[in-house]
């Protein structure tokens, strides 16, 4: 299975995409990944923890004050056995703390205190258009690139706000190709390569 003993930390901020990381769950798990759920209050102001929690198989975590962690340090505790944090849907409120560094909740303080060396932030970003456009979220975005995240789409297309454009979250199935060929070894990483196909006439 190609996410075979992958273990992916799925974050879920405030969006309606978030309707679509059930069914990202659901493929991340048909993959052979195990999907640790974490949620900020606004993304349970549209999709459910139990409905996550049913199809994950793990208990999802959404406060930095959770008791269950022995050390109650959830925040420390969630990353350090991950391979990734897939933070999806990534509103443009949540990419606008993660630039200054804002931590005041569990979802962010993880992003911020994970061990940026071996667990690599990945985001698919889902907003209106016109918050996609705008040169505030273009900034942010350009910065959390140079600072190490991997940016996966936007799409573009219908938006619940009866809207066209750039800024849809990208289909699950589009998102589970990602993750995989996130994964895939990169044999041709930093090669040069010449090509030629002889003279043309």
């Amino acid at each position: 299975m190609p996410l075979q003993g992958r273990h992916i930390v799925l974050g879920l901020s405030g969006g309606i995409a978030c309707y679509k990381a059930a069914d990202l769950t659901r493929e991340l798990v048909k993959a052979s990944a195990t999907v640790q759920v974490v949620m900020t209050d606004a993304a349970q102001h549209f999709i459910t923890p139990v409905t996550m929690q049913a199809l994950s198989n793990r208990s999802v975590y959404a406060s930095q004050w959770d008791a269950r962690e022995p050390n109650s340090m959830a925040h420390i505790n969630l990353t350090r056995e991950a391979d990734a944090v897939l933070v999806a849907p990534a509103s443009a409120d949540f990419m606008a703390k993660l630039l200054h560094g804002h931590a005041d909740d569990l979802l962010s303080l993880m992003c911020l205190a994970r061990p940026i060396e071996r667990c690599p932030l990945l985001l698919a970003p889902a907003m209106n258009r016109e918050m996609w456009a705008h040169p505030a979220t273009q900034r942010n975005v350009a910065q959390l690139r140079a600072d190490g995240a991997t940016v996966l789409g936007p799409g573009s297309g219908d938006q619940a706000c009866g809207e066209i454009g750039d800024g849809r979250m990208l289909e699950p199935e589009e998102l589970l190709d990602e993750m995989i060929a996130f994964f895939e070894p990169k044999s041709l990483l930093g090669k040069r390569v010449l090509i030629t196909a002889g003279p043309t006439f």
